[in-house]
């Protein structure tokens, strides 16, 4: 229950977390690990929804063994897949996440703390990469300028069922960077009302470097073009080789 967290209607709020999920009966456990000791944590106890992708793998399995909703969008397309799962949640707070990424014990406890000041609209959270190297160091470093000009974050998005709707959610003519598309809206919504999109500071996730992992360390450094093209998001080919069939 929410009744514990000090702020504005929070016994009438729940919180659901959407994970997409694609093959994931690897990272998957890791994930959802992450999310329990977050949840005893914060003590609560949160909805979890596993919106399933053309799984071929034991996912579903994993999933339900750990107790969570299940849903089926088979689009190659994560806007469509994470507005199936949150248009499938009961929660007033929503928070999405990806299956090869591990919250950090504080994490769902910030997110109640700052959805209870009605000052603020939503945010995003720190990334941390499970392992480092010098192209990956350096792949950030060129996405940072981009980062401090826009004022965003992401990783893991929090924010209100109500500014969803609004929004109309995750815009589905996105096949890549649909994340960073939903945080400028909703930081653009955050200050046509007067509310601040933020950034937490004190929790993080740790993500995968599977793509690094497959590419290599220094496949986006080397190809400026592909990542140009997948922020522009609407290049569905290189879409499907980073992610639908990846």
């Amino acid at each position: 229950m929410l009744a514990d967290i000090p702020g504005p209607n929070i016994a009438d709020s729940t919180i659901s977390l959407i994970i997409p999920a694609r093959n994931e009966e690897l990272h998957l456990p890791g994930c959802l690990a992450a999310i329990a000791a977050a949840e005893r944590f914060a003590g609560i106890t949160c909805e979890k929804i596993v919106v399933l992708n053309r799984c071929t793998d034991n996912t579903e399995l994993v999933a339900k063994q750990h107790g969570c909703l299940i849903v089926h969008e088979e689009a190659k397309n994560l806007s469509k897949i994470r507005n199936a799962g949150v248009r499938a949640a009961g929660g007033a707070w929503i928070v999405t996440i990806d299956a090869d990424s591990r919250m950090s014990e504080r994490a769902l406890s910030e997110i109640c703390r700052l959805l209870s000041d009605e000052k603020i609209i939503g945010g995003g959270c720190m990334i941390l990469p499970e392992r480092y190297s010098l192209g990956i160091i350096l792949t950030a470093c060129v996405l940072l300028p981009f980062i401090l000009f826009e004022r965003l974050s992401g990783g893991m998005f929090w924010f209100r069922r109500a500014d969803f709707e609004l929004m109309h959610g995750f815009d589905e003519e996105f096949v890549s960077v649909e994340d960073i598309d939903f945080a400028r809206r909703l930081k653009r919504l955050g200050r046509a009302t007067k509310r601040k999109f933020t950034t937490i500071l004190r929790a993080w996730i740790v993500t995968s470097c599977r793509k690094f992992d497959r590419f290599g360390d220094w496949y986006f450094l080397i190809n400026p073009t592909e990542l140009l093209s997948i922020f522009k998001g609407r290049n569905q080919k290189l879409a499907d080789k980073v992610w639908y069939e990846f």
